[in-house]
């Protein structure tokens, strides 16, 4: 059989994991927002329209932080279309996915509800169509108090206090064609820095993200970094990064090896802010917002009717393979914490989303619901430095890809453990030692496991198959455990300090 080891030592921290990366997306598109978080007269709606029964799903993954509007819905929008009494608000042609937007939820819902999910916003700006102008108009609206025109505005719509939102997305993928208001990283990089300056004017606590390439395959990138990045530098604290992956062909085993070019992508971006700073003999760091990452490729080409409103669009149902590879990209997030402090999967509800619901009916969760949940709630404090040695195998695409490949994170107060874990074999159990140095006192509390599956093995309305299980809970003996991981597995092991 084949054999993986691991050594950890308490002490030996990488880097403290802030709770962002376990964020997440809601754009106005498709049924992310009406019949998804928002669907008044639901039988599980409250008094404002949000459902409940999804609140209580979000509430279970633990998400500290969502992005909204969008997305490429937000390089045409206009944020006063979304505020004031509702009857007034005007439908418009939402251009980026060919659909009317009927303006019934806006900032102040987005705030309320976030309120309810346990949650805070992370606000994207218009410079596409739109500019500085407009972005710190908005900065004003939610966050200053009273006493301006915005702020008192918004006092008008009911929201006496201000939202305080901290976080803000500089705009969305500006240098892919099919934004609207596409922009050379000249004309961005100028934009960008001049909205940062007013935004920070009108409220010096808040935190910038500039985009960088809409993802790593675009000619642009590298250069639009470096470009953008030297104009705007010292005006914001973040750079973005999309990325999904797909299985096309089928070929699972270069499928479940994708993360690895993830990894090449954050170390590439990471080297780029560094050369900036040092270019600008800066002492400011700049570093990563993994704003948009997920599995997508199962919805793409459906057919949606051009201007429908909220239509089923993107719905991506998600099979126990993508459960691997979420898993997969997510620790890899964990792994670069030092630099990656902000992360959202793409998106929360319906589309390409691990929440789905039925419109009228109930929700349910998606196959890769429970590795980010598993993340989110236990992966938190410090990731620990290890030296893991795995046999590996070589496939289509990859050489040398990891049969294991596995984190571990520890508690603040140094009293829990956990270990995550992915065996990619597609066919191989392996025995994996983990040596655990200076953890006395600590004992398994609990063993979480998903293997078994057809990799094709999907959850539905009706039925939710692929779930996690418990796992053999293993004897730490001589300061070291023997974890049996069978192929395409994940698992999560729990340790807390009892004596």
């Amino acid at each position: 059989m084949k054999k993986a080891k691991m050594t950890l030592v308490s002490e030996f921290t990488n880097a403290k994991i802030d709770k962002r990366i376990y964020g997440s997306f809601i754009e106005h598109l498709g049924r992310a927002v009406y019949g998804g978080i928002y669907e008044p007269g639901h039988p599980m709606a409250d008094a404002d329209g949000f459902r409940t029964d999804v609140i209580e799903e979000i509430k279970k993954l633990n998400v500290p932080i969502v992005r909204y509007p969008g997305g490429n819905f937000v390089s045409g929008y206009k944020w006063e279309d979304g505020v004031g009494p509702v009857e007034n608000r005007p439908k418009r042609l939402e251009l980026a996915w060919g659909v009317t937007e009927p303006n019934l939820f806006g900032t102040n819902e987005f705030a309320k509800w976030c309120k309810k999910a346990d949650t805070e916003c992370m606000m994207a700006v218009n410079l596409g169509l739109r500019g500085p102008v407009d972005a710190k108009n908005l900065v004003e609206y939610c966050n200053h108090k009273s006493g301006s025109y915005w702020s008192d505005l918004r006092r008008s719509h009911g929201y006496e206090e201000p939202h305080n939102i901290r976080l803000w997305c500089l705009g969305n993928e500006m240098d892919g064609d099919w934004q609207i208001g596409h922009k050379t990283a000249v004309e961005y990089g100028r934009t960008a820095a001049e909205a940062a300056k007013v935004m920070k004017w009108t409220d010096p606590s808040i935190e910038t993200v500039l985009c960088g390439s809409s993802n790593m395959g675009m000619k642009t990138f590298g250069e639009w970094e470096s470009t953008t990045l030297d104009l705007a530098y010292d005006k914001v604290d973040y750079v973005s990064l999309h990325l999904y992956f797909d299985n096309r062909p089928n070929d699972i085993e270069s499928f479940l090896a994708k993360n690895m070019i993830m990894d090449d992508f954050i170390k590439t971006v990471v080297c780029i802010c560094d050369y900036i700073k040092g270019k600008k003999h800066s002492k400011h760091q700049v570093n990563l917002s993994f704003d948009e990452w997920n599995v997508w490729y199962h919805s793409n080409g459906d057919y949606v009717e051009k201007w429908s409103t909220a239509p089923h669009q993107l719905e991506d149902i998600y099979n126990y393979e993508d459960t691997l590879v979420v898993a997969l990209m997510l620790m890899t997030i964990l792994k670069h914490a030092d630099r990656v402090n902000i992360a959202c999967i793409a998106q929360l509800v319906n589309v390409i989303a691990p929440i789905m619901t039925k419109n009228g009916g109930k929700c349910w969760e998606q196959t890769i619901f429970y590795p980010f949940m598993h993340l989110s709630n236990y992966g938190r404090g410090y990731t620990l430095i290890s030296n893991l040695e795995s046999p590996k195998h070589d496939c289509k695409e990859f050489t040398d890809v990891n049969d294991i490949e596995s984190i571990a994170t520890i508690s603040e107060d140094k009293d829990e453990l956990t270990i995550f874990t992915v065996n990619r074999n597609i066919s191989e159990n392996v025995l994996f030692d983990v040596k655990l140095m200076d953890f006395e006192g600590f004992e398994v509390i609990d063993s979480i496991e998903m293997s078994g599956f057809d990799p094709k093995a999907e959850n539905n309305v009706n039925s939710q198959p692929v779930k996690p299980f418990k796992g053999e809970i293993p004897k730490i003996d001589n300061k070291t455990m023997q974890l049996n991981l069978k192929p395409l597995s994940w698992n999560v092991l729990r340790l807390k300090k009892t004596k």
